[in-house]
């Protein structure tokens, strides 16, 4: 006889939702970004459950000071199309971090979410912001500290 796995689900009044700041000044952005949808999901709670919203609010600042590990920062390209006849769009990593830092890590952290309705709800949790202020002081983020690379020591 198999004995049947029952699925765990959290009671509703159980799930909370807490607001972290991510500084990501100096972070590899896909290690960052990794990490951010890892949160925005809630894999990182005990009550996850794949088909529920059990994640957090994630405010990123200082967008425009993310790095590329490698060549990739003179490599990496953003395409596009407008949906008109020959409307295909590139940009660079440094022209986009010229016109829309923000638009780099919140497009690395779409391609990690699931493309359904839960994963869009979860990706509007996620705020992210050029310069180090944003106008989400009143809910207290917590800082969070990712750590995406090994810093050497100077001794």
């Amino acid at each position: 006889m198999i004995k049947k796995s029952k699925t765990f689900v959290p009671p509703v009044d159980s799930l909370t939702s807490e607001w972290h700041e991510v500084d990501a000044t100096g972070q590899i952005l896909g290690r960052l970004a990794s990490e951010i949808a890892r949160r925005l999901r809630g894999k990182h709670k005990a009550i996850f459950t794949p088909h529920m919203d059990t994640g957090d609010h994630i405010v990123v600042i200082n967008a425009e000071k993310v790095i590329l590990s490698g060549r990739k920062e003179s490599m990496k390209k953003y395409y596009w199309h407008t949906q008109y006849p020959g409307g295909l769009k590139m940009r660079t990593f440094e022209q986009m971090r010229a016109v829309a830092p923000e638009k780099i890590i919140e497009k690395a952290v779409w391609g990690m979410l699931p493309k359904t309705r839960l994963g869009k709800k979860v990706y509007g949790k996620l705020k992210v912001y050029a310069g180090p202020q944003h106008p989400h002081a009143a809910q207290n983020p917590i800082a969070l500290k990712i750590v995406t690379r090994k810093v050497k020591d100077s001794n």
